[in-house]
């Protein structure tokens, strides 16, 4: 019996392969390319996209939410932060507001029970629209009033 049925989803959770796009079928390929089209604004309905593409909206449907670009870069996109913040009011507003004003784009928050007046904030940001570096991030964060520890916890 298959692992998968046709049309289907796997028994035991979702299954991803890395395929590359030239043994992809014309389908896919053209799949993500209006969806790139979509994405970007350059057109705005699904039936323009299809059209532009020369594939069949049915198919386009069929496959839209099962195909995504995969670039080299973006495992490099994400890093996450950790940092002790003391437990005042702004401390955490302000830290968004740094990141937000730097342009990364905050994933992910957990934040800890402050326990002896600091709270351990843990922060996924997507940098890839950052024009400095994740390293001047960090000291940018580091001299933030309240800001007591910023160091990079992962990457990938």
């Amino acid at each position: 019996m298959p692992d998968k049925p046709i049309g289907g989803r796997p028994p035991q959770g979702e299954r991803f392969f890395l395929v590359r796009e030239d043994m992809l079928p014309e389908a896919l390929v053209k799949t993500v390319q209006a969806k790139s089209l979509l994405a970007r604004g350059e057109v705005k309905t699904v039936h323009e996209a299809v059209e532009q593409v020369e594939l069949s909206r049915s198919a386009f449907y069929k496959y839209k939410d099962g195909i995504f670009p995969l670039s080299k870069l973006d495992r490099d996109r994400i890093v996450t932060i950790s940092m002790d913040l003391e437990h005042r009011s702004g401390i955490l507003s302000r830290v968004l507001a740094l990141i937000a004003g730097l342009e990364g784009n905050v994933l992910t928050i957990h934040q800890t029970i402050p326990l002896q007046g600091v709270a351990n904030v843990v922060i996924s940001v997507e940098t890839s629209l950052m024009g400095d570096s994740v390293a001047v991030l960090l000291d940018k964060l580091r001299e933030q009033d309240g800001v007591t520890r910023a160091t990079l916890a992962g990457q990938g």
